[in-house]
């Protein structure tokens, strides 16, 4: 006869909140920590209280996802606090440098951006609407699949030498 495994879960849960925890020490965002807190309390608590397994189960996932949608958002919150937002896709093109692939004929070229990427370019309306081939200008706007591009503004020599020690 098989014996009853029903009396062995709490080494489940267990077991299961410390690969959620490991999980978590690596990612680092809170998620598998939400997970690890729903099995301990919900599924083991429940465990040692008697209940059966499929209110185990239950009170795991509902408890792990109340924490995911309550808890998790406020330590998030907490622990970015006082941190300028990482700018990604379209939005961490403006201000970015760039240099002049095609003369500029009508206020329209093309650029290829600091970080490797070529654009469709437009000057903006404070400059002149001619840029040479090799013109270092930088990002004021994006449009669409156009950037809107300024003349750089570079440093005066005293400044640019000082580094060079």
């Amino acid at each position: 006869m098989l014996p009853d495994l029903t009396q062995y879960l709490w080494i489940a849960w267990i077991v299961l909140a410390l690969v959620f925890i490991i999980i978590e020490l690596v990612t680092l965002e809170f998620t598998f920590l939400m997970l690890a807190a729903g099995s301990l309390i919900g599924g083991l608590g429940v465990e040692l209280l008697g209940g059966p397994w499929w209110l185990q189960i239950a009170l795991a996932a509902a408890l792990s996802a109340l924490l995911l949608f309550t808890i998790r958002p406020l330590l998030l919150k907490v622990l970015h606090r006082g941190q300028k937002p990482e700018l990604t896709n379209v939005d961490a093109l403006s201000g970015m440098a760039a240099r002049v692939l095609a003369p500029f004929i009508d206020g329209f070229g093309s650029v290829k951006l600091a970080n490797g990427e070529t654009w469709t370019a437009q000057a903006d309306d404070h400059s002149a609407a001619t840029f040479e081939v090799g013109t270092r200008v930088r990002v004021v706007a994006v449009h669409g699949a156009t950037v809107e591009v300024a003349p750089a503004v570079t440093a005066p020599p005293s400044e640019r030498n000082s580094d060079d020690g």
